[in-house]
């Protein structure tokens, strides 16, 4: 269980530095994309038959990172900006 944590903490922080701009996100919103980011890696290396959902390899980790990005762009645009609370 603290391996599948640190491991979504990398993935979440990866996802972070590869996705461009600055990204409004504690470290409990990266380490929860990370977290459903190796999930969605770990199912896709196991319904493609090279591993399992919770023994993350090379696919299961690229697919995670890339997963955990797509994640981050998400909460970015269904999050609202730092900008807009100081006007209200």
């Amino acid at each position: 269980m603290i391996g599948f944590i640190v491991a979504g903490l990398v993935i979440g922080a990866l996802a972070r530095l590869i996705k461009p701009g600055k990204q409004n996100l504690g470290l409990l919103a990266t380490l929860g994309l990370g977290l459903v980011g190796s999930i969605i890696g770990g199912s896709i290396a196991a319904a493609i038959g090279t591993g399992d959902i919770w023994e993350l390899n090379v696919l299961g980790f690229v697919v995670a990172v890339v997963a955990a990005i797509a994640l981050i762009g998400v909460a970015e645009a269904i999050a609202p900006k730092r900008k807009d609370l100081a006007h209200r």
